[in-house]
């Protein structure tokens, strides 16, 4: 960039400590757990899928009846006489003409079940058949066209009973089947038809899938929250429903017990992987667990439990803890000995609720807050903010947690590379004697290296804020390839490869490299920070205005420059609708008309708008560049609950701040936008809803941080540069004498911008290592373009 600057580190005036900074989100969300980090093969075990889980499911979905020779049979799913009562489902295979053998294959998940030669993988069932008991019941590791790679005999009585073997593969095979097949007479019932790879994490029986578990633990996070996300609070207030809420106590136990549940996006949760399973693995990885519970408030569905039916609630908060804590003598520590596991897993850190909006959900917290404390007052609460990162909501759930005194405010935003840059300094005017931030959920729209990049900068201001900031996780963590519902995502993977993303190697360059302190550290010399090109004092662009399923009148459109006061008609009338077919040939925002267009600094847009039918509110652009960079004010959205103020930038797209409105069909309403350079305030009937700033980012020279590892007494320097040149700059390691240092460097640079790991290149994108050795104290350091860099310092 044209200079020197030079950085200061004091190795021994310590700040702020950074305590369990870094840590993973774990959420059953693009089949994160069944078919994913839970490493059954078998999809559809236990014939309990239905239409409730995904409109085209049933309780024979993933299989498929055999028939070998003359064989015929009848197949039909039961109930009359299950296993259990909370898994009423089974198959009967009545075998009409047994020619070469009858019975089911499963298909398994993406291509099918993953073989491997030379590999044994642990098959079980129960099982029982009405005649021919002297008769095998063949187990067969198959391929798609039959071929048989393994199998394994049971003789079958007629009173259920699980049958177990370990079947050895003779050749590799992605794309493989598992059949159930018999001769004789009569009908065969099973039911938990399960198949897991004997190798699984830690060679647990009925775990964890080996290669995704090591990417986990190979991240070295401080802490993992669980189970979710939306999947906590979507859904039933009856524990007993399919539907129901995440209910922590249906997850424990043996798993033929487990109940089906219905996973709120929008596939069939096993819940194999359940409570007992997560905290388990915490401990296995040596990451704090983080498990958060619903409040019995369904903010989607406008579902609220009672506070006077509260009690059973809260009682399940005050029984984990008890659960994860307790000693033998305890009652739900007794269980958790029960399970295998006597000593207890000493949990710090509870959440309540997640992404909670509206007085329904706080006033109930207060109740959780206060037994929780009452009775466990060293457990850390965690309160809820919402989903965005400002707003009327995000406000709501600061003044909860101030008001109770929780420990934590849970902040989740999802947002364009370009907004992390602008809101590098969000956290330095936080306060330390405020509750500290869990940025429980957060990520740029993408998983290209820019995306990592921009990322890697923000959290470098995340640990310079430790004082305020406590907790951090990226979100989601895991993404199925073949069952995407969101992306982007840390780790991918299909039924027999796994990779880590650009954002995955950047999080793990921070979590190894964490250090316990911050350092102070200045920095001189260097250029002043620079505002990318094409960044602007005001927001200009295209005026539009839209319908997003819905029919929408606007009238009377004017713009108002607040400048010189003349008030200009854009259009009389606007009538614009969409329908759920226009739906699938559009942009994110649904059907929009352009009105006008402006170049003013402060003005308004102001109109009347009526919506004639329809489920959301009424979409207002301003600043419209193109597709791509934007700004938009959706006045009834997600649900018809919310007004939001979006931006885009460069095809990232970021909600600025987000507050309630519930418009009404056939109301008449009188919506304004004013701008005041980049300030943005939203009016409804002259009543005040959003007041943000459209912040441009300005681009720091170099963002460092500077910590220390007590453990080894290691200084860690962390930098990572956004430019499109080389930085140079000189560090001095204060109060650190030495005839040389040792700089252990771990770095990520010299890729494109919009490069990304994928299965077919796994490692496109990973941090290099090398060793430096200097006289002195100080080192000169040129930090590639667009890098992210970690020093390790010590004496030499």
């Amino acid at each position: 960039m044209g200079n020197t600057g030079k950085i200061l580190i004091y190795t021994k005036d310590q700040g702020a400590a950074l305590g369990d900074l870094f840590g993973i989100f774990f959420e059953d969300i693009n089949h994160a757990a069944d078919g994913g980090l839970y490493a059954e093969m078998v999809r559809n075990r236990s014939f309990e899928f239905d239409p409730i889980d995904r409109h085209d499911y049933d309780g024979l979905t993933a299989w498929e009846k055999v028939e070998l020779g003359e064989g015929k049979s009848s197949i039909q799913v039961e109930q009359e006489h299950p296993i259990h009562p909370r898994n009423p489902h089974y198959v009967a295979v009545e075998i009409i003409e047994a020619g070469e053998g009858v019975g089911i294959k499963n298909l398994g998940f993406n291509s099918g079940l993953p073989y491997r030669e030379g590999e044994t993988y642990t098959f079980s069932m129960y099982a029982r058949r009405s005649a021919s008991f002297d008769e095998p019941v063949a187990v067969r590791l198959e391929g798609i066209d039959g071929t048989v790679y393994g199998e394994a005999k049971v003789m079958v009585t007629s009173e259920w009973t699980k049958y177990e073997v370990v079947v050895a593969s003779s050749a590799t095979d992605f794309s493989g089947r598992l059949a159930v097949v018999t001769k004789g007479n009569g009908t065969l019932y099973l039911d938990m038809i399960s198949l897991f790879p004997t190798k699984t994490f830690r060679n647990r029986p009925g775990g964890l899938r080996d290669d995704i578990a090591t990417m986990l633990a190979d991240l070295k996070p401080k802490f993992m929250r669980f189970p979710g996300g939306c999947l906590i609070h979507d859904g039933s207030l009856n524990a007993g429903d399919r539907d129901s809420m995440y209910r922590w106590k249906n997850t424990i136990g043996p798993v033929e017990q487990r109940p089906p549940r219905k996973n709120n996006w929008r596939y069939h949760q096993t819940l194999g992987l359940g409570y007992f399973e997560y905290f388990q693995f915490c401990e296995d990885i040596g990451a704090k667990p983080i498990p958060i519970l619903p409040a019995g408030s369904d903010p989607h569905s406008q579902r609220y439990v009672p506070i006077d039916e509260l009690g059973p609630w809260i009682d399940d908060a005050l029984d984990l803890i008890e659960f994860a804590n307790g000693d033998a003598s305890t009652e739900w520590g007794s269980l958790r000995a029960l399970l295998g596991h006597p000593e207890p897993f000493n949990l710090e850190y509870i959440g309540i609720g997640n992404e909670e909006i509206g007085e329904q959900f706080f006033e109930r917290y207060t109740y959780f807050h206060q037994a929780i404390k009452a009775k466990y007052p060293d457990i850390q609460i965690i309160n809820s903010s919402g989903p965005f990162a400002a707003g009327g909501e995000y406000e709501r759930g600061w003044r909860s947690a101030r008001d109770n005194g929780s420990d934590f405010v849970d902040e989740h935003y999802y947002q364009s590379p370009d907004w992390l840059l602008a809101h590098y300094h969000r956290y330095d005017s936080f306060s330390a004697d405020d509750p500290k931030v869990f940025l429980g959920e957060y990520a740029s729209w993408g998983n290209t290296y820019y995306n990592a990049l921009a990322e890697a900068a923000f959290m470098t201001g995340l640990e310079k804020n430790a004082h305020a900031v406590g907790l951090a996780c990226y979100a989601p963590l895991l993404c199925n390839i073949d069952y995407v519902n969101w992306k982007p995502d840390l780790i991918w993977f299909n039924n027999h490869q796994v990779f880590g993303t650009a954002n995955y190697y950047v999080q793990q360059m921070f979590m190894h490299h964490q250090g316990d302190h911050l350092l102070r550290m200045v920095t001189d010399g260097f250029a002043v920070p620079a505002q990318p090109a094409g960044n602007k004092e005001r927001i200009e662009g295209k005026l539009l205005v839209g319908a997003n399923l819905n029919e929408v009148v606007y009238r009377d459109i004017r713009l108002i420059n607040h400048e010189t006061g003349e008030v200009r008609t854009l259009t009389d009338k606007v009538e614009i609708g969409e329908t759920e077919e226009d739906r699938r040939h559009r942009s994110e925002f649904g059907r929009n008309a352009v009105v006008g267009e402006t170049g003013l600094k402060s003005y308004s847009l102001s109109m009347k708008a009526i919506r004639k039918n329809g489920s959301r509110g009424f979409i207002m652009f301003f600043g419209f560049q193109d597709e791509a960079n934007y700004v938009v004010w959706e006045a009834g959205s997600h649900s018809n609950q919310e007004s939001m103020v979006h931006a885009g930038s460069k095809g990232y797209r970021g909600c600025l701040t987000q507050s309630l409105f519930s418009p009404e069909t056939g109301v008449e309403y009188h919506l304004e936008v004013r701008v005041d350079g980049r300030r943005i305030r939203t009016y409804v009937d002259g009543a005040l809803i959003n007041d943000t700033e459209h912040i441009a980012p300005v681009i720091e020279p170099l963002y460092c941080s500077a910590s220390i590892e007590e453990a080894t007494g290691d200084v860690i320097v962390k930098a990572v540069n956004v430019h499109d040149v080389d930085v140079q700059a000189q560090l001095q390691f204060a109060d650190l004498h030495s005839d040389s240092l040792l700089i252990d460097v771990y770095d990520m640079s010299g890729y494109g911008l919009d490069e990304m790991n994928s299965l077919e290149a796994p490692a496109k994108i990973v941090p290099k290592y090398k060793r430096m050795q200097t006289s002195g104290n100080q080192v000169s350091y040129e930090f590639p373009k667009h890098s992210v860099t970690v020093f390790r310092v010590r004496k030499g």
